[in-house]
């Protein structure tokens, strides 16, 4: 794991998928994973592997348990993919288009957010843009900035609750 992550070392990576890809896939299978659907996970885990080697740290813990823990997000995260409703279609009759009024309102409202989310303390501006606006989850931030998810969370609820008392006034 060291060669992949400090010389992107590809036939140190061939060695890692080879000898974790069929643990990994046991692995998700035995929670109840279709073969199929462990296998994509599989290749997730494994690229996630490789595009994040450079935050692998020996000292914290071992690769195997870094690797396991990756997979775990994953199917964490196939499985609520799965379990949540899918939105409805928003069907506008085709003629109808959107009038002036509702142009400016969308225009007006978006003005509004844009003044509240810069009121907002830098650090928690740029980890809410992060997981609203960059789709980034909490674990995927904390990884990226190296701050503990528990101060990812924190920073995501205080400015939330600011947010809604900023545009309060809106409604």
């Amino acid at each position: 794991m060291l060669e992949v992550r400090d010389q992107r070392d590809r036939a140190a990576f061939a060695n890692l998928f080879d000898f974790f890809a069929p643990r990994l896939k046991g692995f998700v299978m035995r929670s109840g994973t279709p073969p199929n659907q462990a296998e994509e996970i599989v290749q997730e885990v494994m690229l996630a592997v490789w595009r994040k080697a450079e935050q692998f740290d020996p000292h914290r813990a071992p690769v195997s348990a870094w690797i396991y823990q990756i997979a775990r997000n994953r199917q964490i995260d196939h499985l609520r993919r799965e379990n949540s409703p899918l939105p409805e279609e928003l069907r506008e009759d085709p003629g109808t288009e959107p009038d002036a009024s509702q142009i400016l309102a969308v225009d007006q409202e978006a003005a509004h957010l844009k003044e509240a989310l810069s009121s907002l303390k830098p650090d928690q501006r740029e980890i809410i843009e992060q997981a609203y606006f960059g789709e980034l989850s909490h674990q995927d931030i904390s990884s990226k900035t190296g701050l503990p998810l528990g101060t990812i969370k924190s920073r995501i609820r205080l400015g939330l609750e600011r947010l809604r008392h900023e545009l309060k006034g809106m409604r």
